[in-house]
């Protein structure tokens, strides 16, 4: 029984909620920053930033708030300009691969700030290409298999998904990078709610993790995630969701 869908799942949800509380508004306020640079202020004609503004939606960012981030992208703000996007590599407990996206405007901050939270926490950093031939860029979209059947999702196979599975309570939908829009479009006019859509790196394998490893691993996952220039870590790892409860709860 893998675990790898039901850790996505249950990010989202905690994301959600501490977002809520205003503790991610930055990080989700510099994504759309980024993609309004970089592909025009249009949602419509820039699949990034239409993404970056569905996630701060979700997250329930006011509307005001999402207007200014993306104004700050098209030139009316001066920081723009100073934010990069950089990937950092590594390895953590157990031999897990890590793709680390942050967003940041002074590199060598962050790459000692991450390269520190590596270290304390059983992992290390890795040279650039070490670990990225080991992902796909793929949208990725997660359905609670105990609300709905495979049947309720055919909207998404005719709107593009390339794969839907069942990994334990939930469906994970596989679309290409492109696609990820149109699928969820599809699923929710058919009234299928949605627990993450997301545009990842997936695991083209998965390294099974000990269950001695599994908490090491997510306390790892954790802090990188909670720097402040960190928008995204993606790992190849496989833990049965039973211990992802445990540890989540």
């Amino acid at each position: 029984m893998s675990g790898h869908s039901k850790w996505h799942s249950i990010k989202h949800k905690k994301a959600v909620v501490d977002a809520r509380r205003g503790q991610h508004f930055t990080k989700l306020a510099r994504a759309i920053t980024v993609a309004a640079r970089e592909g025009g202020g249009d949602p419509e004609g820039n699949p990034a930033l239409a993404l970056a503004v569905q996630k701060a939606r979700d997250a329930s960012m006011p509307k005001d708030n999402i207007e200014r981030a993306i104004a700050k992208g098209t030139g009316e703000g001066v920081d723009a300009d100073q934010i990069e996007t950089v990937i950092y590599e590594g390895y953590g407990p157990g031999g897990v691969a890590l793709l680390i996206e942050a967003l940041t405007d002074n590199r060598n901050r962050t790459g000692a700030d991450v390269r520190h939270i590596l270290s304390k926490n059983g992992g290390n950093l890795g040279e650039p290409g070490s670990v990225s031939y080991l992902f796909d860029k793929r949208g990725v979209i997660v359905v609670d298999a105990g609300r709905y059947d495979e049947d309720d999702l055919i909207g998404a196979i005719d709107a593009g998904a390339e794969d839907i599975s069942r990994d334990d309570d939930v469906f994970e939908i596989v679309t290409g990078p492109g696609d990820l829009s149109a699928v969820r479009g599809a699923l929710a006019q058919t009234g299928v709610e949605i627990d993450s859509a997301d545009v990842t790196q997936r695991p083209k394998s998965r390294v099974p993790v000990q269950e001695s490893d599994a908490p090491k691993l997510i306390k790892l996952i954790d802090a990188l995630e909670e720097s402040d220039d960190v928008s995204a870590v993606h790992a190849n790892f496989d833990v049965d969701a039973d211990v992802l409860e445990r540890i989540a709860s």
